[in-house]
């Protein structure tokens, strides 16, 4: 069951007010909270592509958003999990068929609102990260405008205000999960 998994997994989390956040939404939205149709704010999965040396991040520019982030989104019922979740939407948006999660721990939490071009009031999300080769064919979805390669610091100006420090986070966390340094 995808939210008995996600409290398992956010409870194994160190203690932090994002977390607590995130408990007490799920606790009080039950399974409502992981489906787009359960409620204007839910949980939506995402997964944050690097590089092998994790000197550069894959994204995606999102149509609605317009802005550069990494790649995610719903939750399905065919998913067991938000982490297959996750590899499923960045599989879908970045054409990487055989993209895999470098683990299903959790790595970011990121609750944002979102303004008038979504039907949704607020993501929950639960964000992952991968490792794929830069020479990776890639391709763009529906939901997106481009996909592109970018170096760690060298962002493009067009990211959400937090993102910087976001994948900054989920970088070192990746790197240390796979002991680069």
């Amino acid at each position: 069951m995808p939210l008995d998994h996600l409290l398992t997994s956010l409870s194994a989390l160190p203690g932090s007010e994002p977390r607590d956040a995130y408990l007490r939404f799920l606790n009080t939205a039950g399974d409502a909270a992981l489906y787009r149709n359960g409620g204007p704010e839910h949980v939506t999965g995402s997964c944050f592509v690097f590089s092998p040396g994790f000197d550069r991040v894959l994204l995606c520019f999102h149509g609605k958003g317009q802005f550069w982030v990494q790649f995610g989104g719903h939750v399905e019922s065919a998913d067991a999990s938000v982490a297959d979740a996750a590899q499923r939407e960045a599989r879908e948006e970045s054409g990487i068929g055989d993209l895999v999660l470098l683990s299903p721990a959790i790595m970011d939490l990121d609750r944002h609102d979102l303004h008038a071009g979504f039907s949704c009031a607020a993501h929950w999300d639960v964000g992952f990260a991968a490792v794929v080769a830069p020479s990776v064919v890639t391709s763009v979805s529906d939901e997106s405008e481009d996909v592109r390669w970018f170096p760690i610091n060298e962002l493009p100006a067009q990211v959400p205000p937090s993102f910087r420090a976001r994948l900054e986070k989920v970088r070192h966390a990746a790197m240390a999960l796979t002991g680069a340094h």
